[in-house]
């Protein structure tokens, strides 16, 4: 029983946890979903296309086939979201996950870019893997036989001494980075950290930074500035070394959005003459429909503010019963942005924590999720997602978890 805890206050919890279970609860917040009040503000975009006019602009069609790399509209957005020019930008579908998976398994058979030495005969491929990170990053790297490199993340971002280190190793192709509002610290990378991201000299020649924006203009409070990753490569003398990434997918329609990917010039050439193959050309209706509807990059962000108000109540919520409740006992994050708050509860019962949510009707992202191979070194960390329930539903399922985490400490 941990301090603090007398026998009556343990049978006291255990008796709320027992009414939880019979209450019949059936609560989802394994993943970072927008809610249906999300969802709501971007309705004008079904509409934003009306007709068979509407499909033209500056003589192309919409409709038809043709513009491999998008509409160069729909570019410039994305390439305003990312901060780099339109000419940087190839744009992708729904998801930017999709152009993650890619990316890897074009430098696997292919090489990064064109005429270099694929991956996959080159032997063990390495990848840094800042932790706790993203659970999807490590899952592609487990599918593509990648020996995962974990290192840890600061408040700046990740460790960058270590990452230094370990980009000696010439097998080391690749570094996952979510360099705003990291998933699921939230975590913005200092501009030192990013200049030293840009900065890196590794002995692989076809290293890459895949560079995960997905949060980009996803704040909570004041807006949060981050230093362009592709000018500081450029300035660094390293202009192949980082590929971003981003998508709407949490700003208009998870499953309507579009994605974009955005790379030195040797890189793009690569995804080009791979796209050749892939396919004649992507949704440009619906890319046409996002320009349409958010207009240009202050659009994005009026419309992100709307977001902010509705998600804000809900991330404070948390910090509020956590506050309340697991002071002493547990830490966490209290994120200005994106869509995740990281808490560390006693180590060695993250998945006992887990596992009690789950039989109470609570379903959370695994324990151990957010580390490689899914084998968190201390059992501690619980990614929690508040965006998806409505608040009255987010404070039960908190006010649970909290409950769960007592229980689970007690019984070490």
């Amino acid at each position: 029983m941990f301090e603090g805890m007398d026998e009556a206050q343990l049978t006291g919890l255990r008796r709320v946890y027992e009414e939880a279970c019979g209450r019949g609860l059936t609560l989802n917040m394994s993943r970072g979903v927008p809610g249906v009040d999300q969802l709501a503000l971007s309705e004008g975009l079904l509409a934003a296309v009306k007709d068979s006019a509407a499909c033209v602009t500056d003589g192309l069609d919409a409709r038809s086939y043709g513009q491999l790399e998008g509409l160069p509209e729909a570019r410039k957005l994305m390439g305003d979201i990312l901060d780099v020019t339109p000419d940087e930008v190839i744009l992708g579908g729904v998801s930017s996950l999709n152009l993650m998976y890619d990316m890897m398994a074009r430098a696997m058979s292919h090489g990064v870019t064109q005429g270099s030495e694929p991956w996959g005969r080159q032997g063990t491929v390495k990848f840094i893997c800042p932790a706790p990170g993203y659970d999807r990053h490590f899952a592609l790297c487990r599918y593509f036989g990648l020996e995962m490199l974990p290192v840890p993340m600061r408040a700046d971002g990740p460790d960058m001494d270590a990452v230094a280190a370990l980009v000696r190793d010439p097998a080391v192709k690749g570094m996952w980075c979510v360099p705003k509002y990291s998933n699921p610290t939230g975590t913005v990378y200092s501009d030192e950290t990013v200049r030293r991201v840009a900065g890196l000299t590794p002995a692989a020649p076809d290293f890459r930074v895949f560079w995960d924006n997905a949060y980009a203009v996803h704040d909570l409070y004041d807006e949060v500035k981050l230093l362009s990753v592709a000018r500081a490569a450029r300035a660094a003398g390293h202009p192949e070394l980082v590929i971003q990434f981003a998508s709407t997918a949490k700003i208009t329609f998870p499953g309507g959005g579009i994605s974009a990917v955005s790379a030195g010039p040797e890189t793009l050439a690569a995804i080009r003459a791979s796209l050749f193959f892939q396919t004649i050309c992507y949704d440009k209706l619906n890319q046409l429909r996002h320009v349409r509807f958010l207009k240009d990059l202050d659009g994005v962000k009026a419309h992100m503010r709307r977001h902010a108000a509705l998600l804000r109540p809900k991330f404070e919520a948390v910090d509020e019963i956590l506050t309340r409740e697991l002071s002493g006992l547990a830490s966490w994050t209290a994120p200005r942005g994106g869509y995740f708050i990281s808490l560390d509860v006693v180590p060695g019962t993250a998945k006992r924590t887990v596992e009690l949510m789950k039989r109470a009707g609570v379903l959370m992202t695994g324990a151990g999720a957010t580390w490689p191979d899914g084998r968190d070194p201390e059992d501690k960390n619980i990614r929690i997602a508040p965006t998806f329930p409505p608040v009255e539903e987010l404070k039960t399922a908190m006010g649970l978890l909290c409950v769960c985490a007592k229980l689970a400490a007690a019984e070490v």
